[in-house]
């Protein structure tokens, strides 16, 4: 069968493996047909980050842990792809909630769905999955597991009743190709804050992370944030965010407002979230909060001791959540909020690439790709949410 091979910066090639089988009786196997490319996936797609870490060692802004990790996930050669939406090929026979021909979602992360860290929804560090590894994950290297890459002819899914989540008949598949971990990851950062402050103000600092901080918006407004304010300096995703129905707000590098970490809302924001994967959208999006405040982060913060405003974040008894994104428990409650056509994460998607140009169309400089090829078995499209991007 055909797999996309991340070679290294620059370079993706098919390559032909040998197909995988049922290896459990919780197996199953199934093909990929829509696929998305994760935000953090730049980082390593279109820049030789090596260079650039060697370059931060010698200068001491890098962090060590960072450079001690071992078998690093993103050195090549390895099967690209962790956001997927599926058809089922075939199913192990202790599979009882799936059949072939159902389309699904593959969250991003391995998890058994039975272990204390999956029983308090930490799917990202399953005991079973992971085993002495950060993580269990399809379409990274070997730091997180030889799983497989999303962007194939057919994977391997592991404890397949515990980790998939059928796509509702009513929702375009399109719609739903981030949800593996980016638009998950976005429902994180305010969903389970506004149902305990509903209606709260959220403030949203865009960059680095194109995508999620635009879903992050966009939940937030269809969830009832009475204001949602998407900071950003990109004009594109500015239109976006004015798309989706939040106030999108400028920023300029003379901008002092945000220099000095004076919010845009008098009294600051219940809820702050940080996608732009920079030390100063992070120290702005936490003195941005209200008191009692939460801020969640989304990027990778490798900068060698990230300053944190510890003084004024105790004073306004506020909260920093930085982690993995546990995609898998955010499903149901995600797919039903689409399902009601209160958010289209469709107007994030700025390019829909053919399959088989998955090498070349990865490497686009865009907010979201997402790859798409036709379906073995075809479903009627009457009525689905994200008809159109």
């Amino acid at each position: 069968m055909r797999e996309l091979l991340f070679v290294k910066s620059g370079t993706l090639r098919w390559h032909e493996v040998a197909e995988p089988r049922i290896e459990h009786p919780t197996d199953v196997l199934v093909r990929p047909f829509i696929a998305a490319r994760c935000d953090g996936d730049s980082f390593y797609l279109r820049h030789d980050y090596r260079k650039l870490l060697a370059a931060g060692a010698m200068l001491h802004v890098v962090d060590p842990g960072f450079l001690r990790a071992h078998d690093d996930p993103f050195v090549g050669p390895f099967a690209y792809g962790h956001e997927c939406v599926a058809e089922v090929l075939t199913c192990g026979d202790d599979v009882r909630n799936f059949a072939a021909g159902d389309r699904v979602i593959v969250p991003c992360s391995i998890s058994c769905g039975s272990c204390a860290p999956c029983g308090e929804g930490l799917t990202a560090k399953c005991g079973p999955a992971r085993g002495d590894k950060p993580a269990a994950a399809f379409g990274f290297g070997r730091m997180f597991g030889a799983n497989g890459g999303m962007v194939s002819d057919i994977l391997r899914v592991p404890y397949a009743d515990a980790m998939l989540v059928a796509v509702p008949r009513t929702v375009n598949p399109l719609a739903v190709a981030s949800a593996s971990d980016n638009l998950s990851d976005g429902y994180r950062t305010v969903a389970p804050h506004l149902l305990r402050r509903p209606g709260a103000p959220v403030l949203i600092v865009g960059g680095g992370a194109k995508s999620i901080g635009l879903y992050s918006a966009g939940i937030a407004r269809a969830l009832g944030s009475v204001r949602v304010d998407y900071v950003d300096t990109s004009v594109e995703r500015l239109e976006l965010a004015a798309r989706l129905g939040v106030n999108p707000i400028q920023l300029s590098k003379s901008a002092d407002w945000f220099r000095q970490g004076k919010p845009p809302l008098p009294g600051g924001y219940p809820i702050s979230v940080d996608a732009s994967s920079r030390t100063r959208g992070l120290t702005f999006a936490l003195a941005a909060l209200a008191p009692g405040g939460i801020c969640t982060g989304v990027g990778f913060y490798i900068r060698r001791g990230t300053p944190l405003p510890l003084w004024k974040m105790y004073l306004q008894c506020a909260t920093l959540h930085i982690g993995l994104a546990h995609a898998r428990p955010a499903l149901p409650a995600l797919l039903e909020l689409i399902e009601q056509r209160a958010f289209d994460p469709m107007i994030v998607t700025s390019v829909i690439a053919p399959w088989n140009d998955a090498p070349q169309a990865l490497l686009e400089r865009t907010t979201k790709l997402v790859l798409q090829r036709e379906p073995i078995r075809a479903v009627s499209s009457t009525n689905h949410v994200g008809e159109t991007p």
